[in-house]
């Protein structure tokens, strides 16, 4: 009896690799963020970000750990964003009632924005709430507050020494006031106030700070 041939072996395939990424993080985390930003932690759920994002729970996880930690990479990309935004404007050599026209103006630009409506500040209408219970969130919402106060300060210290505000004139108590007037109108534009009646409170506060304009 005749015994057919084998077929030859079948060439030894290579090993596949991992399945690559179907997602981008930087991306996913920009979703993530918008996120947040709109509904606050505690109202956003994994789902939500699941959906926002197109990954599943496990590559949640796997790239950004577990929800606290995707909120808190979210809050530190708005800080480097905002101040990204803000960085030149302060550092740019311009007369001090023009530097804080263009701060506030970058500021109502920011809290705007947003496809379903304003957001406000991610810093006063969610990670403030947040800072009670987490020291961490909270150790990074007063760093904000604190860079923008010397920011600030530093701003009208420059002002003083160009002659610019009188020499009575305190900087770190006038950045206090600059500070405040970012946190109300990015209070009142999460609470949709129109821009006019947010610039007229701008201007308000900049003809309290530097006397009004002649």
């Amino acid at each position: 009896m005749v015994q057919k041939a084998k077929p030859p072996a079948a060439a030894s395939q290579p090993k596949r690799r991992g399945r690559p990424r179907a997602y981008q993080p930087d991306i996913a985390l920009g979703k993530a963020l918008d996120l947040f930003r709109t509904q606050g932690f505690a109202s956003t759920s994994l789902d939500d970000l699941s959906e926002a994002t197109g990954m599943n729970r496990p590559s949640l996880y796997g790239a950004f750990g577990d929800k606290r930690e995707l909120y808190i990479k979210s809050y530190q990309r708005y800080r480097e964003e905002a101040r990204a935004a803000m960085v030149e404007i302060f550092r740019q050599e311009m007369p001090v009632r023009q530097r804080l026209e263009r701060i506030f103006a970058s500021a109502l630009n920011i809290y705007l924005s947003g496809d379903s409506g304003p957001r406000g500040c991610f810093t006063v209408v969610t990670a403030a709430s947040e800072a009670v219970g987490d020291p961490e969130i909270r150790a990074m919402v007063l760093d904000g507050l604190t860079e923008l106060d010397k920011a600030f300060t530093n701003c009208f210290r420059r002002a003083k020494e160009k002659g610019e505000l009188p020499e009575s004139a305190e900087p770190a108590v006038l950045a206090q006031i600059a500070s405040a007037t970012i946190h109300t109108i990015a209070i009142r534009s999460r609470a949709r106030v129109p821009r006019k009646e947010l610039e007229a409170i701008v201007k308000g506060a900049i003809d309290v700070m530097l006397g009004v304009k002649a």
